[in-house]
């Protein structure tokens, strides 16, 4: 949809606006981010169910006709939930692709150059997993970035104030409280995570290169997996082996299931399963929620690194 048609459509429900906008995002982060814009407002719907997948959720009729009905989505796009264009294809009302913002960085799989301008050897995955991670296509998990999040929240709170004039102001005090709370945990953390670069880790899913890049960590490796296929001996043979040269290290694993291959791979060497949760399924959805994700990330981080 262009920016002109967007902007006809919020005048359109400026017009009928009740006391409250539905908001809905496809998943949480959105969610958390749409919240610290909403405060004390209305509260954001979200899409998706803890736990489901992002990339091949199995739409009910009830949530065909929540996409149909809000007054506004957010989606990250065609990259991560490739299940909606078909389903959005009919809505009427403004959605929102934020892949597609201008002002985002944008990462791809396979890049090595880091946010720190140094080169850095690729982190190699050693097999498939179940959605589109090959070198070169998008890298979708783009809201664990928090300057990516302020592109987001710009965006929501300008659509908000248009779709509900009598509520901008507020839209946009709440704006200008998560950009001050944003600008000083971003700080915080690279003083934090400083001390970690360099500590060797393993992932299951190549969610976190975003957040990596914002303070300077790189994952040796990513043990990637079918969520149904047990790859064979040889692939198993040729994960233990990069465990073993690394020494001391985490693997994470990403909640709510971790990998039947976690226990196999780990087994007589100096490992430490550990969690790193993308999504954020267990915080409470609040002002500051989108801060605790990125919080709660560190300190999963920090508990095992530092133990190394």
């Amino acid at each position: 949809m262009s920016r002109l048609l967007f902007g006809f459509f919020l005048s359109c429900l400026a017009v009928g606006a009740s006391a409250e906008v539905r908001l809905l995002t496809s998943i949480k982060p959105l969610q958390l981010i749409a919240a610290a814009v909403q405060d004390g407002i209305a509260s954001p719907e979200v899409l998706l169910p803890p736990g489901a997948s992002a990339h091949n959720y199995a739409l009910r009729p009830s949530d065909v006709r929540r996409v149909q009905e809000v007054a506004l989505l957010y989606w990250i796009g065609p990259d991560m939930e490739s299940f909606l264009p078909r389903v959005l294809a009919g809505r009427n009302l403004p959605s929102v692709a934020v892949q597609d913002l201008p002002g985002l960085q944008l990462r791809h799989f396979g890049e090595d150059q880091q946010a720190d301008g140094h080169e850095h050897p690729p982190a190699e995955p050693v097999a498939e997993h179940d959605h589109d991670h090959r070198p070169g296509t998008l890298d979708a998990h783009l809201w664990l970035l928090p300057a990516n999040a302020q592109v987001i929240a710009n965006r929501m709170a300008a659509d908000l104030s248009a779709a509900d004039p009598a509520n901008a102001a507020g839209y946009q005090a709440n704006l200008q409280a998560f950009t001050a709370r944003l600008k000083t945990l971003d700080q915080q953390l690279k003083s934090r995570l400083a001390g970690l670069k360099g500590k060797p880790y393993f992932v299951f899913h190549e969610a976190f290169d975003y957040f990596e890049a914002a303070y300077g960590l790189r994952h040796l490796g990513v043990f990637s997996v079918a969520s149904e296929v047990q790859p064979g001996a040889q692939h198993v043979a040729q994960m233990r082996e990069r465990l073993q040269a690394a020494g001391p290290t985490c693997v994470f694993s990403e909640p709510p299931l971790r990998p039947r291959l976690a226990q196999t791979l780990s087994a007589g060497l100096p490992v430490t399963l550990a969690e790193l949760d993308a999504m954020g399924g267990q915080l409470p959805v609040t002002a500051g929620g989108y801060e605790q994700l990125l919080s709660h990330l560190a300190d999963g981080l920090t508990a095992c690194l530092q133990a190394l």
